[in-house]
């Protein structure tokens, strides 16, 4: 099938009206409707069902994000009452579903940095499935915030160093962890107790957010956001004027709060491979979130909501199924690709600190626990200030690249 696609960049291009927006906003009704059973399929299966089930939650929050998505950027044409209703509940919704994942990718981010910065060269010998794992690298020392790490990859197994502790005492994971480097030694001492206190919290906390998860899927709140969407799915609540009216303007708008938003960032700062002032505030007793997070996280979202704007362009009204579905995305772009991948990295290094902050301030324990738990913060923040630069770079040259 010829595939044609629309620059949201081109005056010239044919104009593009609500029905397009309709024809997306129902095949994403769709895809939605197609991830929930089949997360009903298999949500009780066994263990060979797992990975699917996997698949199907992440499909869902991928169409609840994009639904909701579309409905912030053109809520003009749209039904108020209704859209109004609606975003906050998708919201709900993908971010329930998520929680348990980040967790658990969060515990594998951390648990593999100790593991680096300890300087121990046994292989892991405990896997774990499903589980997206952050990039890490074979720093040593002190590295420029703008060093390139190598993409995770997934099933990745913990180090057999870090494994925890049972009641009676440190449990045999694996091969004998070689003697360390002695400028690492103090590190290496309370590194095992570290990843030992952040499994515990962080397993229990993605234990909390799986049962949140089903206890959401079986609510008679989720139940009326899916009988919305399946209703969705055939008709979309669109304005009277809404099937001659032009989306470019909309998404026009969408691109340039983006824009607005990377030009409040502290781009220069983000060059230089040290940012003191992150470090500080990160490491006083102030549990609260990192100010200079805040706008970068921000930035995330709109350049999230400008993406999927970008894909409302390029869908034909009109259109099978099938042909939507083919023409749902438009060409990668891969400076915003680079550009996405970098605030994700931001935000998975941002959340990672922030937990081994919080571990850190657990009453009563070791030094040594306590000084494994301030190097790894210290080395994710590191890791926000090289996105930072990545995403720096990243975003120069799409500007220098536009037409």
């Amino acid at each position: 099938m010829a595939q044609r696609h629309l620059d949201p960049t081109d005056p010239t291009a044919e104009a593009v009206t609500g029905d397009a927006l309709a024809a997306y906003l129902r095949a994403q009704a769709t895809e939605f409707l197609r991830a929930l059973r089949l997360h009903r399929e298999t949500g009780g299966a066994p263990v060979g069902g797992a990975e699917e089930t996997v698949d199907a939650a992440r499909a869902l929050r991928r169409s609840a994000r994009r639904i909701s998505g579309s409905l912030h950027t053109f809520r003009p044409l749209l039904d108020s009452d209704w859209s109004e209703e609606m975003r906050p509940e998708l919201a709900w919704l993908s971010g329930t579903l998520g929680l348990e994942h980040a967790y658990e990718a969060r515990l594998e981010r951390l648990l593999l940095a100790l593991h680096r910065l300890s300087g121990s060269t046994a292989l892991p010998a405990q896997t774990v499935t499903a589980v997206a794992v952050a990039p890490v690298d074979a720093v040593a020392g002190t590295r420029a915030a703008g060093s390139a790490r190598p993409g995770g990859s997934t099933g990745t197994a913990r180090p057999a160093a870090l494994a925890p502790e049972s009641a009676g005492g440190p449990v045999a994971a694996g091969p004998a962890r070689p003697t360390p480097v002695p400028e690492r030694g103090n590190l290496t001492v309370g590194a095992a107790k570290a990843g030992a206190l952040l499994e515990r919290q962080l397993t229990l906390a993605r234990t909390r957010a799986h049962s949140t998860a089903l206890q959401a899927l079986g609510s008679s709140r989720f139940h009326a956001v899916a009988d919305k969407v399946a209703v969705l799915a055939s008709e979309v609540p669109l304005t009277p004027t809404a099937p001659a009216t032009g989306l470019r303007s909309l998404a026009a708008a969408a691109q340039e709060r983006l824009t607005d938003a990377v030009a409040a960032l502290p781009l220069i700062t983000a060059g230089h491979p040290y940012n003191a002032e992150a470090l500080v505030h990160g490491l006083s007793p102030d549990p609260s979130p990192h100010p200079q997070d805040g706008p970068w996280h921000q930035v995330r979202l709109l350049l999230r909501l400008h993406r999927y704007a970008r894909e409302v362009l390029s869908a034909e009204a009109g259109a099978s199924p099938l042909e939507r579905r083919t023409f749902a995305r438009p060409p990668v772009d891969v400076r915003l690709l680079a550009a996405g991948r970098a605030l994700n990295r931001h935000r998975d290094a941002s959340e990672a600190a922030a937990a081994a902050a919080q571990a850190a301030r657990t009453p009563r324990i070791a030094p040594a626990t306590a000084y494994a738990l301030g190097v790894l913060h210290a080395d994710q923040r590191h890791e926000v200030e090289a996105a930072r630069f990545a995403f720096q770079q990243a975003w120069q040259q799409q500007t220098v690249g536009a037409p």
